[in-house]
């Protein structure tokens, strides 16, 4: 288990085994906490769509990513049951910054909310979830 109050050294350790997430998407840990995470992504041209765009794809992976660095640090393991997210505009930044926080943390459940932004600071989508301690 991650310690409550991890280093990023120990996220990193614990959190880039997720290898689609950090090896394919490129997803990287700027900072967690116990029901806190903040993750980001440079877009690249294997992130865009036939538009040009951020996919939607792209974005989800950056989030679910903060929502499982989030739902896991000083917890037991912890995996999601449901998702929704909303997409508001494309961006036409250089980079995503996904930013997951728990609004509700149970015995079993726990609810998050992932705000997803980009370097011009434009909302690009918000993500709710909740998840479920399987350990």
């Amino acid at each position: 288990m991650v310690p409550e109050h991890p280093t990023l050294q120990q996220l990193e350790e614990e959190f880039n085994n997720d290898r689609f997430a950090t090896r394919a998407a490129k997803c990287r840990i700027v900072e967690g906490d116990r029901g806190y995470a903040k993750c980001e992504m440079v877009l690249e041209e294997n992130h865009r769509n036939a538009m040009g765009n951020p996919m939607g794809g792209a974005i989800f992976t950056l989030a679910d990513f903060a929502l499982a660095i989030a739902s896991n640090v000083g917890q037991p393991p912890t995996v999601s049951v449901s998702h929704s997210i909303d997409f508001f505009r494309a961006s036409k930044g250089d980079k995503l910054i996904a930013t997951c926080r728990c609004d509700k943390e149970g015995g079993r459940l726990a609810f998050f909310t992932v705000d997803v932004v980009d370097d011009r600071g434009k909302d690009i989508a918000k993500m709710t979830a909740v998840s479920a301690r399987v350990g």
